[in-house]
């Protein structure tokens, strides 16, 4: 997992697929964090991906860096405590003119069951599983 967590904080950004009925919906998101042995994302209660992962927990992270890219799947649970918000809030200081953990909006993530594979043009793909 940590390796996955690595990967994703050098890519900066990475590409957050979930699902709205049949049709996909992929956006950028930048954070991810490890709090508790889990790794977390963060979005806002209010925005249509946190909507449609409440409608399917079944989510696909994609990111790219230096010829190699990570494909990360798995269910998002939802995680609504004060102490893993303000984890990620106190990790990603910028977001805090967003967000706050004691707002109604603010909500963290974790991947459970979740599935890593890593590939590149040149060496057969790798396989991570937490």
């Amino acid at each position: 997992m940590n390796e996955v967590w690595e990967f994703l904080k050098e890519c900066g950004v990475y590409y957050l697929a979930t699902t709205e009925g049949d049709v996909p919906k992929v956006r950028p998101f930048g954070t991810a964090e490890i709090f508790e042995g889990k790794l977390y994302i963060q979005t806002g209660k209010k925005k249509d991906c946190y909507k449609q992962l409440l409608k399917n927990p079944q989510a696909e992270i994609c990111c790219f860096k230096d010829g190699r890219w990570l494909r990360l799947s798995g269910k998002l649970i939802p995680d609504d405590r004060v102490e893993a918000k303000k984890d990620m809030l106190d990790k990603n200081p910028t977001l805090r003119g967003m967000y706050d953990e004691n707002d109604d909006n603010t909500i963290v993530l974790y991947f459970e069951d979740a599935k890593a594979v890593f590939s590149s043009f040149t060496e057969a793909p790798r396989e991570i599983t937490f």
